[in-house]
């Protein structure tokens, strides 16, 4: 598996402050409110960044050899896909909530200091859930062996007969 690719993240979080944008953008044209999303918003994405952490920290260990429980290579999977979600997800929310934050700074009309408030909370724990998503990430990788080759190569490694004879 590969790593998260940091271009990736950046796409996503262009592309949601793209939708935060618009979304306020159009709901003032047509005289609504701007949206803010509630504190609980942030709450959430700072506990789920813990959540993956405390998820691959085991893994880590077992891994290092510093624990008696073996290695489950179907866990370990689980939790990178996780902590892939999670950053992609933390990417997104993030970018769309510093979108609405700029759509509020760029109007004559000064916000109020709740939905400021929230916006950078979302902004900030959208970002600790992205680095704690790669570090869980990060956490998880299984040291290559050396008699791992790439998949798809003809060449199955020194000293090794192909089973396909």
């Amino acid at each position: 598996m590969k790593r998260t690719n940091p271009a990736v993240l950046v796409i996503a979080a262009v592309l949601g402050g793209g939708v935060g944008f618009l979304i306020d953008q159009l709901l003032t044209s047509g005289g609504a409110a701007t949206v803010a999303p509630h504190i609980s918003m942030a709450l959430v994405l700072a506990l789920v960044g813990v959540v993956v952490l405390a998820f691959a920290i085991p893994i880590r260990r077992a891994i290092q050899g510093r624990s008696q429980v073996p290695i489950d290579p179907f866990r370990a999977l689980r939790v990178v896909v996780l902590a892939k979600a999670s950053s992609l997800v933390g990417a997104a929310l993030g970018g769309g909530a510093l979108g609405l934050l700029v759509f509020l700074l760029t109007r004559p009309v000064t916000p109020s200091v709740e939905s400021m408030t929230t916006l950078i909370a979302t902004v900030v724990a959208s970002a600790w859930l992205v680095a704690a998503a790669l570090i869980a990430e990060h956490l998880c990788i299984i040291r290559k062996d050396d008699d791992d080759h790439e998949p798809g190569s003809d060449d199955p490694g020194p000293g090794v007969t192909p089973s396909h004879h």
